[in-house]
């Protein structure tokens, strides 16, 4: 790591370089940030339904969520797949869902985001195609890929091959998306699950950073410019309860990332300086007991990211801890926002708490010790080689067993559920998605492959096989199989044949 130890500089501006204050001048003043409901589930037809209905409701970009059987690159007819196709997200198998899951939406008036990870290279084909079908230019389609492998293997457990051929699809995503959907974010490096996994705030920002590097570095291996892909690199943070605390954790993630991305990795773009993220509130923190008391938590927890700085911001909804979001939650959720923007006064001053005394001396206190982190994760060879080790898992496994242990014994309050109990509390009606839904998603699947060309998706299938022996970028050839009509399993099962399949321990 470079010498550098945080401080605000009193005269910095927002704007400036290393962008403790912000990555715009004016910030909200100019713009407000995306307005992203996190939305999917069931099947592509009643997604599409819940995304015109939130778009009515004045979102401003879409969020996709896939389900497991997709996440994993397993077809909705998988015997794994059984009982969890369209649970957590919209199953998606093939081009024909795509085009069905955005009938009516134009892709070149929308940003997307797209929550997918082991399958990422594959969604953006697919969603590329659509896009191309409806005549857009894909020079200027915009949105972003989560595309985070490798907090898969520190916190969440939907990766499929081993790290070090799935950071070669990463980065041949990369390349390919740098010439052919140049303002698409092809990157979201997460910190928002490792904080779900227990992590203090200072580990999501050590351990997210530690990511970053840990791709900028594989891109850089493997050909590329930094300051041709850093600035579609972007991120997503957890907003959690601490109020104060969440703030001066933007403020110190913006400016370690501006030193990192300067004095480590010599970039010369300002935008690829810039850290540009995401944030969503805090799933983990929702209780399923007095449900409507999310509302509370939430709202703070979205003005924490607006007055960090957010680019793009998902408010969850109140019965989250109960199953999906109902539509009247989704709105209420969505209100919360519009509110903030609209009816709180805080979109009128970039950084409004810059130069308040404890948000300083908080700022760099997290920068310090997030790059003491990052000093020790150097020191095991690296952020692989810690993941590889089990390090930062371990790390992870203590902060949330320790908070455990503080909710237990009292010393943390968590409203609900170890103080202020209800004894009949109010109850809501959670979502449930039909078990229907998994059938047809099965006929479907069959139908498309009935009726397509098969020695065309096996010529296809031979050809990206080939190309993952060797070193050719897989993005074209990932795209050629969809293109056919390959499946998402069909073709990770092509890449599993050639990379194998990680096994955690």
């Amino acid at each position: 790591m470079s010498g550098h130890m945080g401080k605000t500089d009193p005269g910095e501006l927002p704007g400036q370089y290393p962008y403790t204050r912000g990555i715009h001048p004016g910030m909200y003043r100019g713009r407000l940030w995306t307005m992203r409901q996190y939305a999917g589930f069931g099947s592509a037809e009643e997604s599409n339904r819940r995304y015109r209905f939130l778009l009515s409701q004045g979102i401003t970009g879409l969020s996709v969520a896939f389900d497991l059987p997709t996440q994993m690159g397993m077809d909705s007819d998988h015997p794994l797949a059984a009982g969890e196709v369209g649970r957590v997200g919209v199953a998606i198998c093939s081009l024909a869902d795509m085009e069905r899951l955005f009938e009516g939406i134009r892709l070149d008036q929308v940003t997307t985001s797209m929550t997918i990870n082991s399958t990422a290279a594959i969604l953006l084909s697919l969603y590329t195609l659509v896009a191309r079908r409806q005549g857009a230019d894909l020079k200027k389609l915009s949105g972003t890929v989560q595309n985070d492998i490798l907090k898969e293997y520190i916190a969440r457990g939907t990766y499929i091959y081993p790290p070090r051929p799935a950071m070669r699809i990463v980065t041949d995503l990369f390349a390919w998306a740098g010439t052919e959907l140049p303002e698409w974010n092809t990157i979201s490096i997460s910190g928002y699950h490792i904080r779900e996994a227990g992590s203090t705030a200072i580990q999501e920002v050590a351990f997210t950073l530690a990511n970053a590097i840990a791709y900028i570095e594989a891109a850089i291996r493997a050909g590329l410019d930094v300051d041709a892909f850093a600035p579609r690199v972007s991120f997503f943070f957890n907003a959690h309860s601490d109020f104060l605390e969440e703030i001066a954790k933007y403020r110190a993630a913006r400016r370690l990332y501006a030193h990192i991305m300067k004095e480590r990795f010599g970039a010369k773009d300002p935008r690829s300086m810039m850290m540009r993220f995401h944030t969503q509130t805090a799933g983990s923190t929702l209780t399923a007991q007095q449900p409507d008391v999310n509302v509370v938590r939430v709202a703070l927890q979205a003005m924490s990211a607006v007055l960090g700085g957010t680019q793009s911001l998902h408010t969850n909804g109140r019965d989250e801890a109960l199953g999906l979001p109902t539509e009247e939650s989704a709105r209420l959720a969505l209100r919360t926002q519009q509110i903030i923007a609209h009816e709180s006064g805080i979109t009128k001053v970039a950084d409004p708490f810059g130069g308040s005394f404890y948000i300083e001396e908080l700022t760099d206190k997290i920068e310090r010790a997030a790059q003491d982190y990052l000093g020790r994760i150097d020191a095991l060879g690296g952020t692989l080689a810690a993941i590889e080790k089990g390090w930062i898992q371990a790390e992870i496994q203590n902060a949330a067993y320790e908070f455990q242990q503080q909710v237990e014994r009292g010393e943390k309050i968590v409203v609900g559920v170890n103080r202020f109990q209800q004894e009949n509390g109010e109850s809501l009606t959670a979502l449930r998605i039909d078990p229907e839904i998994e059938r047809q998603q099965v006929e479907r699947l069959r139908e498309v492959r009935a009726s397509r060309d098969h020695q065309s998706v096996r010529s296809h299938l031979e050809v990206l096989e080939d190309a993952a022996r060797g070193s050719d970028n897989l993005m074209p050839r990932i795209m050629a199989a969809c293109e056919a009509h390959a499946t998402v399993g069909e073709i990770s099962d092509c890449l599993r044949k050639v990379f194998g399949e990680y096994r955690e321990g």
